[in-house]
């Protein structure tokens, strides 16, 4: 049985991986790199014969787990693809507007492969998705050499780790894991027996959490955030990806009203994608997924000010508001970078909020790296723009920590252990920690393309 990275680079990118079983081959993930545009985005599919793959186990919608699903069931027809049933339905709305992000890119950019797929493409894919439950075993392959379970995993809405039994052997893959419960999403439960492969995320393996941290009081800071600039008449910007954090903020901000730390009649701001992506996760309440309060339904019991087709033109900017807004990492021509060029970055009264991740090189990364008052590129088309605005990051990270992460290593005890989905630095503190505390496991960072027997 043999594991074999796809991605292009050792890094968080376009994530995907084939497991080998010589009866079976199964690919887990299907991911498009965020930082590279055409083809130098996509996994090496090309190691992939053809017509050789039996199934795709998808852990969830992120793009950069899902953005290149298209593309490799087109080569691959006759695999189908494994969601659970919140995934697939996030996936679907996903993908179709990764279309037309490609189509604008290949006009603005000149990227002749764009769209690597269109909108018909996946309605007609969708015939190879196949839905199953949590903790309910299932067949990866029609002879039944691969038997599989989903497990939570209590990333985001539909968010699955999985486990693989086949040829006497156990093999894990955790897809994007957070053990502890989030605003509204409840933290995963994975199994805690013996794997004797296991494939794991490393994220968060280059930082530690600060040890006074707690996501009761990091709640909290936002909260007090939020009403001191509304109490100086100024404006809130909350950069948010439209899957995953825009829900979670949303349910912050709808339990600070209930309590009273911010006005109930603040206007908030949502927009696009981040409106379809709600619709979606208020589908799955009232017991169909984990969560912190079933029967809280985002659109119906908060009064949002949604994008909808009626409403054309730019957002307006108004004082006193909570503008939660995507791209997180305010990419160039998302409704977030354009927003904060608008005016908003260039005045005291107002504040910006970060509450994930943010790649360095983004426009997001420039601000949070920058003292007040520092000029920002945020599109090089564009003059750059003053910061005056204040300027906090909260930690409301879906990634598990790195000691969580290595906790459950040491619970599981794998033969080996391939360290995926992470920067060298975030690799190589798990290398040595194993080292060190599980002597007995083969810690393997996976070089792309190359065959590792299990």
């Amino acid at each position: 049985m043999v594991f074999r990275s796809l991605c292009r680079h050792a890094e968080i990118g376009a994530n995907s991986y084939l497991l080998d079983t010589g009866k079976a081959r199964i690919v887990l993930d299907a991911g498009l790199h965020p930082k590279h545009d055409g083809l130098e985005g996509i996994p090496r599919y090309d190691l992939l014969e053809e017509a050789s793959v039996d199934s795709v186990v998808v852990t969830h919608a992120h793009l950069d787990h899902i953005g290149s699903l298209p593309v490799l069931l087109n080569r691959q027809p006759q695999a189908k693809a494994f969601f659970s049933p919140a995934a697939a339905e996030l996936a679907t709305a996903m993908l179709h507007n990764s279309v037309n992000v490609m189509q604008s890119k290949r006009v603005e950019l000149g990227i002749a492969e764009y769209p690597l797929f269109t909108h018909r493409d996946i309605d007609e894919l969708e015939r190879n998705f196949e839905t199953r439950g949590i903790e309910r075993p299932f067949d990866l392959d029609d002879a039944g050499h691969v038997r599989a379970t989903f497990h939570d995993a209590g990333h985001v809405l539909g968010s699955t780790g999985i486990t693989m039994q086949c040829n006497g052997q156990r093999v894990m893959y955790t897809g994007d894991v957070n053990f502890e419960d989030s605003t509204l999403i409840k933290g995963a439960v994975f199994p805690e027996e013996h794997v004797d492969a296991l494939i794991i995320e490393t994220t968060r393996g280059d930082s530690q959490r600060r040890p006074d941290y707690t996501r009761q009081n990091e709640e909290q800071r936002l909260g007090e955030a939020i009403a001191r600039t509304l109490e100086r008449r100024g404006s809130v910007l909350i950069p948010v990806f439209a899957m995953g954090k825009t829900q979670e903020i949303l349910t912050m901000l709808h339990r600070f009203k209930k309590r009273g730390l911010v006005p109930r009649k603040t206007p908030i701001f949502i927009g696009g994608l981040s409106t379809k992506m709600t619709v979606i996760y208020d589908k799955f309440a009232k017991g169909r997924t984990r969560r912190s309060d079933d029967s809280f339904h985002i659109l119906e019991d908060m009064d949002l000010e949604a994008g909808t087709r009626k409403r054309k033109g730019p957002i307006p900017l108004q004082q006193g508001a909570i503008y939660c807004l995507s791209s997180g990492m305010m990419s160039e021509n998302t409704v977030s970078n354009q927003f904060a060029q608008a005016g908003f970055l260039e005045n005291p009264k107002n504040s910006i909020h970060f509450v994930g991740y943010a790649d360095p090189d983004s426009p997001a990364g420039h601000i949070r790296v920058g003292k007040e008052g520092d000029k920002v590129i945020l599109d090089p088309t564009r003059p750059p723009v003053a910061r005056k605005c204040e300027m906090e990051i909260f930690d409301f990270s879906g990634h598990a920590t790195r000691e969580s992460l290595l906790e459950y290593i040491l619970k599981v005890k794998p033969k080996k252990a391939f360290l995926v989905h992470g920067d060298p630095k975030a690799s190589a503190w798990f290398v040595a920690q194993l080292k060190e505390k599980l002597p007995g496991t083969e810690a393997i960072v996976p070089e792309p393309g190359k065959d590792y027997v299990i």
